[in-house]
């Protein structure tokens, strides 16, 4: 192969990479004086699902509510959709949201409202569209989730399983550019699960939005991701494929994949000093 091939065959590459919806660039958080985020790198690409997964307390949740701009950081950059959050107005703010959909871990609907209502109710708060156009919007999006019908029920009246997908209605009803999912299939058993898969699935490949999803469940990110972000203590442990993340030798994270418990390797020594509070600064650290 030629040096011009080479060079034709890398400009070649480089061009099928979709572009980036979302750049995080050394994204550094604390709480107090906690440093929760170290540093954090990434990019969420248009039209990818990308998973992030890490163990409890890695950062992952407060990773996910900057990525949705509903934190503060103590220092980095963020660019969504091409905008630096940092110099936008309070308009430009607003109307960036616009262009975000949250899927809440719970479902987060108004149990005072009906489905309908719910679904309804970022049309309400954002348009000035007439009540019979939005719910007809309203009800094109519960077609989608597979809910057609369910518009005049009351949310107790629906399953863990319908709550999510209401939840996934109301957050797409205004045709998002980047969907946000934090726990989608938390405490739903494994075909509700699967199906709830199926749907984010199918929502990129029918709305072509760009996916971020927060999980715990092995089985569903390796289904949906197209990559899977890693998170361990704060820092980015891996960003990959299924595959790439499957076949890392990096021992975390083999932990992670086989639910070995952090810690089971730690001194003993070391684990009576934490839990008598006699380790070093552990006096001096905000609970």
């Amino acid at each position: 192969m030629s040096e011009q091939d080479i060079v034709m065959e890398d400009r070649s590459a480089a061009q099928s990479v979709p572009p980036s919806v979302i750049e995080v660039e050394d994204l550094v958080t604390h709480y107090g004086e906690r440093e929760i985020l170290k540093g954090v790198t990434m990019e969420v690409r248009e039209g990818e699902i990308m998973v992030i997964m890490g163990g409890s307390g890695s950062g992952k949740s407060t990773l996910l509510r900057h990525l949705m701009a509903l934190e503060q950081k103590t220092s980095g950059t963020m660019t969504i959709l091409g905008q630096n959050i940092d110099d936008l107005n309070m308009q430009e703010f607003t109307d960036l949201r616009k262009k975000l959909g949250v899927a809440f871990q719970g479902g987060a609907l108004f149990s005072s409202l009906t489905v309908g209502e719910n679904v309804m109710l970022p049309l309400y708060e954002h348009t000035g569209l007439d009540r019979k156009t939005m719910e007809i919007m309203a009800r094109m999006k519960m077609e989608v989730v597979e809910l057609g019908g369910f518009e005049d029920l009351m949310p107790a009246e629906l399953s863990g399983g319908m709550i999510k997908r209401a939840a996934f209605a109301r957050a797409v009803v205004m045709d998002p550019r980047i969907l946000f999912c934090d726990e989608p299939s938390a405490g739903l058993d494994p075909a509700v699960a699967s199906a709830l898969d199926e749907l984010i699935l199918n929502l990129r490949d029918a709305m072509g939005m760009s996916i971020v999803v927060v999980t715990h469940e092995l089985d569903s990110a390796f289904k949906i991701a197209d990559r899977i972000t890693i998170l361990d203590r704060g820092h980015i442990l891996m960003i990959g494929t299924v595959d790439e993340v499957k076949s890392s030798t990096n021992e975390r994270i083999y932990n992670l994949l086989n639910r070995v418990p952090d810690g089971e390797n730690l001194d003993p020594d070391e684990y009576l000093a934490r839990l008598t509070g006699e380790e070093s600064g552990v006096g001096n650290q905000p609970l």
